[in-house]
């Protein structure tokens, strides 16, 4: 199995950037304490209570994986983070397509950026910001959790961050082995809202009660609709409408796709 090799800085712009630099190779992870200029889903910032959370980004280079599979590295990401929480007894879900929840609170944000070369991805750095002993949120954030406020313990952030390490490498060797069907099956069962009814809303505003039926190896979203038929929905196509939460996108594929 792969091993991580952990790179620590006090501070640095984002860790993402940072991971850009060529010195860092496959198994690579950059850990920092304070990030300037934190980035999220779709543009937004990521913030965090120095000392008390982890922010790192780990250096991939999946060469084996066409661009038309890099759903399925986000699928391994997501799958070794709920690995992670479930031997800390929280039950975390998927929240399609890589936001991971325990209930209907969000326990971690990623961000996922690919480099190509021709129809192959050469180089992904998996951003990951986990929230691990923070237990007041800004109120601008709309339904924020952390492992602590899961379980009402303290953990050791560094335990964490190595146990977390061994999972990611353990689900990149899933896939590099190529284990796809266990891995979709895998995610599948962990998503969040799985079989059952609630509202999505549409782009336009219209709201729909539909039934999660789990997701395509492209990545779509499958609802069944009222009307019995099941549709396949892309990144902004579709949001999930979830109480008590002030926005809830749907994610699409996590990624974004750099020449």
């Amino acid at each position: 199995m792969h091993r991580t090799r952990y790179h620590f800085l006090e501070e640095t712009t984002s860790t993402n950037d940072e991971a850009r630099n060529p010195r860092y190779g496959h198994g690579d992870a950059i850990c920092a304490e304070r990030q300037t200029a934190g980035r999220g889903q779709r543009g937004h910032t990521w913030s965090s209570e120095e000392g008390r959370n982890l922010m790192f980004s780990l250096v991939w280079e999946p060469r084996f994986l066409p661009v038309s599979e890099q759903f399925l590295l986000s699928e391994a990401v997501a799958l070794a983070l709920t690995d992670l929480f479930g031997g800390y007894g929280i039950d975390a879900r998927i929240k399609w397509t890589n936001d991971i929840y325990a209930g209907d609170r969000k326990l971690v944000g990623i961000l996922i950026e690919h480099n190509l070369t021709g129809d192959r991805l050469s180089r992904t750095i998996v951003g990951i910001g986990v929230n691990v002993n923070q237990t007041r949120f800004d109120p601008s954030l709309p339904n924020p959790s952390s492992m602590c406020l899961e379980t009402g313990c303290e953990y050791d952030r560094q335990e964490v961050l190595h146990r977390l390490g061994d999972c990611l490498a353990a689900r990149y060797e899933q896939l590099e082995k190529g284990d796809r069907e266990a891995l979709q099956a895998d995610y599948r069962r962990r998503m969040y809202r799985l079989g059952e009814r609630h509202r999505y809303r549409y782009p336009d505003g219209r709201t729909v009660e539909a039934v999660l039926r789990g997701v395509r190896p492209s990545g779509e979203l499958l609802l069944e609709l009222p009307d019995g038929r099941t549709e396949g929905y892309l990144f902004r196509e579709i949001e999930f409408v979830i109480e008590g939460k002030r926005t809830a996108r749907t994610d699409g594929t996590g990624c974004v796709l750099k020449k």
